[in-house]
């Protein structure tokens, strides 16, 4: 099993929103105030042009699988980012690709000079959530900035 880890490219942009919808059918997530519904979804190669942002993606031999960025979502408190687009496609998890993917992105975030990272995710994504819990991210009572995601009601946040 080949895997690349890569900055995202317009190519990627249909995939990868089908494999972060398809994320919400397999777990069953509500879809109001989440991704899921966000148009910018379907032009996250245009999103992650903004200055101090980047999204991962993974390929396992050529096979795009899944991906996770860095957003300076507005409103966070000075030099905090947003890990966003936290996904993996259900045939390639478990693998450790949203390991790399995270670990790739929290070293995009120290050197972009971010101190922090916060996340904003749902119970029903169970998995990711512990591998944030794992990663050293603590709860939040509250949401912080304007994602524009008001379905989430679990938020963490980890400083580097």
């Amino acid at each position: 099993m080949e895997i690349n880890i890569r900055k995202i490219q317009k190519s990627d942009n249909t995939l990868l929103a089908e494999i972060i919808r398809s994320c919400f059918h397999d777990f069953n997530v509500p879809t109001p105030g989440t991704v899921y519904e966000d148009p910018t979804t379907d032009h996250l190669s245009e999103l992650f042009n903004e200055e101090n942002s980047a999204l991962f993606v993974a390929e396992v031999d050529g096979e795009l699988c899944g991906c996770c960025g860095i957003f300076p979502t507005e409103g966070l408190p000075e030099k905090c980012g947003e890990l966003v687009k936290f996904y993996i496609h259900k045939d390639f998890r478990g693998k450790g690709l949203g390991k790399k993917l995270m670990e790739k992105s929290i070293e995009f975030a120290k050197n972009a000079g971010y101190q922090s990272i916060y996340i904003e995710s749902l119970p029903e994504f169970s998995t990711a959530v512990s591998i944030y819990e794992k990663q050293g991210f603590s709860y939040l009572e509250k949401p912080l900035g304007n994602s524009g995601h008001s379905g989430c009601n679990l938020w963490m946040i980890k400083h580097l």
